[in-house]
């Protein structure tokens, strides 16, 4: 532990340096407020100080050593040689090939040799078989007189009211010539004129259409004119 001197002079030397700190805060408040820094900042600034650039002098070049002359060569007396390496054996030389000659001698008996030829069988691929004609087409027809189809009959109010014009009407003609079926493929314009060749073509007989001189169901096109004279 220490003793009452030691604990008086500690506590002195902190009191001195806490008073010093506060001096030189109290120091350099004043300084900045009567602008005493700044003076300082300036009077540093404006300090030159010269420096020079001093440039590294350049070595001066150095000479390569001169190139002295290769001594002669020092004359050897002769030494006995070494034994000498023995050569490799060497390879007996080929012996000559046979070489046939390509002319007969005169004892070979004359004749010529022929390979057998090869016969090659071409067989002629079958022709397709030619289209068959088609079959002679016959369409139906209503305009044969033992049919006695009587004529379209004018519907009286388009008469009044001068409605005329043409009718196409198609029709489903069986194998017994009578009309199957029938609809409006080409209007005239006009309702009644439309239902009257509609009625007429259905109520008519008629000669079959033919296929290859069979005949066959099909469907036909008849025109109607309803014309005022």
């Amino acid at each position: 532990m220490l003793n009452p001197m030691q604990n008086s002079t500690i506590y002195r030397q902190r009191v001195i340096i806490v008073v010093s700190v506060l001096l030189l805060h109290v120091l350099a408040l004043w300084a900045l407020q009567t602008g005493l820094l700044q003076r300082v900042m300036v009077l540093v600034e404006e300090i030159v100080v010269p420096v020079e650039f001093i440039t590294p002098a350049i070595p001066p070049a150095i000479k390569p050593p001169p190139v002295l002359p290769k001594p002669p060569p020092s004359i050897q007396t002769p030494t006995a040689a070494p034994n000498p390496t023995p050569a490799p054996p060497v390879a007996p030389a080929p012996m000559p090939l046979a070489i046939a000659d390509p002319t007969p001698s005169a004892n070979a008996p004359v004749g010529v040799t022929q390979a057998p030829a090869v016969v090659a069988s071409v067989v002629a691929a079958p022709s397709p078989p030619a289209p068959a004609p088609a079959a002679k087409l016959e369409l139906p027809s209503s305009d044969a007189e033992y049919l006695h189809n009587p004529k379209s009959e004018y519907p009286r109010i388009s008469r009044q009211r001068n409605e005329q014009g043409k009718v196409v009407v198609s029709v489903f003609i069986g194998i017994d010539g009578t009309a199957q079926k029938a609809e409006i493929k080409v209007s005239s314009g006009y309702e009644r004129l439309d239902q009257a060749a509609l009625a007429t073509v259905k109520s008519w007989r008629y000669v079959p259409g033919k296929r290859g001189g069979v005949p066959e169901a099909m469907w036909f096109n008849v025109p109607i004119n309803f014309v005022l004279e």
